[in-house]
C-alpha cells in the first residue's frame, strides 16, 4: 500500500460516508454498513487519481473559491433567465477554443467542470492544453475569455518538491 493510499484513505473514506449519511437520511444499521462499504471502495478506487504526488489543493483557497463560483453561477443562471424572458432572445451562441496554461490534468477537469456548472456554458471537449467551450453568448464566455476562470483554479493547486 502506497503511502499516499495510507494516509488518505481513512479521510477519504470518512468524508464520503459523512456525505452518505447526509444525503441518504436513512440510518438503520444495513444501509449503514452499505454507505460504508461503498465510500470505502469508491475512495480506495480513487485515491491516486484525485491529486498527483507533486500537486496540492489549497483547502483554504479552495474554500474561497467555491462560494465566488456559487456566486457566479447565480449570476449566469440570472444572465440567463433574461436572455431566454427577453422578447428578442438575444442568444448569439458562440463555440471557443480556450488554450489553457493550466499544468495539472485535476485542475483542466475543474476548469470544465466549472465551466459547465455555470448557465450559459458547457465544455464540449477538454484536453491538457485546450478545452473547447459552447456558450450562450458574449457575456456568458467572458470568465473563460479573460482567463479569470483559470487564474482561479490555477490559485487552488501548489506546486511541490517531489520526493525521489
Amino acid at each position: 500500500m502506497s503511502a499516499l493510499l495510507a494516509a488518505t484513505l481513512p479521510h477519504r473514506t470518512l468524508a464520503l460516508f459523512v456525505l452518505w449519511l447526509l444525503l441518504s437520511e436513512s440510518y438503520n444499521l444495513l444501509h449503514m454498513a452499505v454507505g460504508l462499504a461503498a465510500a470505502f471502495a469508491v475512495a480506495l478506487l480513487n485515491t491516486d487519481r484525485l491529486t498527483s504526488a507533486a500537486y496540492r489543493i489549497h483547502w483554504l483557497r479552495l474554500a474561497a473559491y467555491l462560494p465566488w463560483l456559487l456566486w457566479r453561477i447565480f449570476l449566469s443562471g440570472v444572465h440567463l433567465s433574461f436572455l431566454i424572458l427577453h422578447p428578442r432572445m438575444p442568444i448569439d451562441p458562440i463555440m471557443i477554443r480556450h488554450r489553457t496554461q493550466l499544468s495539472n490534468k485535476n485542475a483542466v477537469v475543474l476548469l470544465g467542470n466549472s465551466v459547465t456548472l455555470t448557465p450559459g456554458t458547457l465544455t464540449v471537449e477538454a484536453n491538457p492544453d485546450e478545452v473547447l467551450v459552447h456558450a450562450m453568448d458574449e457575456y456568458s464566455a467572458q470568465d473563460v475569455k479573460t482567463l479569470r476562470l483559470d487564474r482561479k483554479i490555477a490559485n487552488l493547486f501548489k506546486r511541490t518538491e517531489a520526493r525521489g
